[in-house]
């Protein structure tokens, strides 16, 4: 009887499913809707998995009735909590096995092709994690407003505050802070009404249904701020002071990290995400061959983790 192995790296955006062979050989992959553990209860992201399920058997040519014969993880943004995976993996599924994890626990797989170690997403959020003589570690990934400290989100969140502070003389003017307000709508009113995403007409309701919430505000998206990377990278290439200032605070909070990572032993800190593969070369000088480019993707790492934890089934 064939046996399969199904990994799910599950986004805010989209979730992309692999079907693999016991070889861990990719035999169909396809990609469907948001699966965010933390939107609407966990609804979208089993609509988006089980269609996709379906689809991926279809795409490989293999009958659906295979997936009792198959061995599932999942690895889902919004997975942070325990309680919110452990529900989520107790829905109805088709599938003989199912293991659902925190999206960092592939990219962990991944990276170091399941073996022990240190990784740091680095993109448009952050969080790191590591397994150390069998223990798991796991710190960052709280989110935009508390958390998230490495990320291009909260680098381009800072920048952002930094040039309109220039643009009001309390700090130094450089290249990239004017280029960044003129990015922002050329004047910090604009800029005020950019971060407020007021040109969005967005309007919070209360439960009781009406209009205004003294509790919460609508802005800017972490990704809006994040797309203000390649701005400040442009500048740090012609040597812009205050995108030097920016990479200090970037790499500040990085060594946070290593000092972490080392703090328990861990012998390698693994590099997943844009931003820290983009930032790869100044981590290498700084810290050598503790630091790596993962091995294989996330999606990768949940098929790793599906034959892991089923192999014995």
């Amino acid at each position: 009887m064939p046996r399969y192995y199904l990994g799910v790296d599950g986004g805010g955006t989209n979730c992309r499913v692999r079907l693999a062979n016991e070889r861990l050989e990719t035999l169909a992959e396809v990609k469907n809707g948001r699966s965010n553990l933390q939107i609407d209860g966990g609804d979208p992201a089993y609509k988006a998995i089980s269609d996709g399920a379906r689809d991926v058997f279809e795409a490989a040519g293999i009958d659906y009735a295979e997936a009792a014969n198959t061995f599932a993880c999942f690895g889902m943004a919004g997975g942070r909590m325990d309680s919110a995976r452990d529900d989520f993996a107790a829905r109805r599924w088709p599938f003989a096995g199912v293991k659902v994890y925190d999206d960092i626990d592939i990219a962990h797989a991944g990276a170091l092709g399941g073996e022990e170690g240190g990784v740091v997403i680095i993109g448009t959020g952050s969080a790191a994690m590591s397994i150390v003589g069998g223990r798991r570690y796991q710190a960052g990934g709280w989110g935009f407003h508390i958390g998230d400290q490495m990320s291009g989100a909260i680098l381009g969140r800072e920048l952002a505050r930094y040039a309109v502070e220039a643009e009001d003389g309390l700090v130094e003017a450089s290249p990239l802070t004017k280029a960044v307000i003129a990015a922002l709508g050329g004047n910090n009113q604009a800029a005020m009404t950019w971060s407020f995403a007021t040109d969005l007409d967005l309007k919070l309701l209360s439960r009781d249904g009406t209009e205004g919430c003294d509790d919460a505000l609508v802005g800017r998206a972490p990704g809006e701020f994040g797309r203000l990377m390649p701005l400040w990278f442009e500048y740090l290439e012609q040597g812009d002071p205050v995108a030097r200032k920016m990479l200090d605070i970037e790499l500040g909070h990085v060594d946070n990290y290593v000092n972490w990572f080392k703090s328990h032993g861990a012998s390698v800190m693994a590099i997943v995400g844009g931003l820290g593969q983009r930032l790869f070369p100044n981590l290498q000088q700084l810290y050598g061959t503790f630091v790596a480019l993962p091995k294989y993707e996330p999606l990768h790492g949940a098929i790793i983790l599906a034959r892991q934890n089923f192999a014995s089934n």
